[in-house]
């Protein structure tokens, strides 16, 4: 298949879940798109933060959205490892020997998370990092040749519309939908993140990244999710310590 054949077969799946919610195409629809297209169980698309996975936009599902959540949690990950390479990050088997060495505390994480497999695209053009496509599948195996060339296109065009999304009106993604399609439930978690994370430089005296470096550190360390966190410190239920030699946080 030419490469105009592909990307022609690839819009016009990403065209058609757009046609049937009644709204104009996002980067949303790629990745509802993209699941029966690749042939992989599920699906998420998470913003870029620096050189991070960043915060999560869309999943197709509740696994999608709990791996985007751990790798945030965790540090570490395939989407984070391919938003800083630039290049997929392609984990057919995360029970094997070189997946647990290469990620220790997300691989099995996610294998009981419901993931067997899990690929992540960057969404790159040129110095430009939009995000990361990530898929995952309940089995594992790698993609063909052929799904993987379908997934890279899949991930260019999500690219595009992200970028194209910056200059676009909210309103035009459609009613309780922020930028991109981005459901408004994800949109407030990832605003509550970004506040926890700016009250923390004021409040420890420290920078962004050590800031959001801390509020990962107390999530993990607790074993509670990253949003839930932010919205105790946001609510002033909770205060983090910088004092290495104090508990990580007090709840007030």
């Amino acid at each position: 298949m030419t490469d105009a054949l592909r990307r022609g077969r690839v819009w016009g799946l990403v065209a058609g879940q757009a046609a049937a919610r009644g709204g104009r195409v996002s980067a949303a629809d790629v990745c509802a798109a993209v699941v029966p297209g690749v042939e992989v169980s599920g699906a998420w698309l998470s913003a870029a933060l620096d050189a991070q996975a960043g915060h999560l936009m869309q999943a197709t599902g509740e696994v999608g959205r709990q791996l985007a959540d751990l790798q945030l949690t965790l540090g570490e990950g395939p989407l984070l490892d391919a938003s800083a390479s630039g290049g997929p990050v392609l984990a057919s088997d995360l029970a094997d020997a070189e997946s647990g060495a290469r990620w220790p505390a997300f691989a099995p994480a996610a294998v009981n998370a419901g993931a067997a497999a899990v690929f992540a695209f960057p969404l790159v053009i040129g110095a430009i990092r939009a995000g990361v496509l990530g898929l995952y599948r309940d089995r594992p195996g790698p993609l063909s040749d052929f799904q993987l060339g379908d997934a890279l296109v899949f991930a260019d065009t999500a690219t595009m519309l992200l970028l194209d999304a910056q200059d676009q009106a909210a309103g035009g993604a459609g009613p309780g939908a922020g930028p991109a399609g981005q459901p408004a439930v994800l949109a407030w978690r990832r605003a509550e993140i970004d506040q926890a994370t700016g009250m923390l430089t004021e409040q420890l005296g420290v920078s962004i990244t050590d800031a959001f470096a801390r509020l990962r550190a107390y999530a993990y360390g607790n074993d509670i999710q990253l949003a839930d966190v932010a919205r105790d410190i946001v609510a002033r239920r909770l205060r983090l310590f910088s004092d290495p030699d104090l508990p990580l946080g007090d709840e007030t």
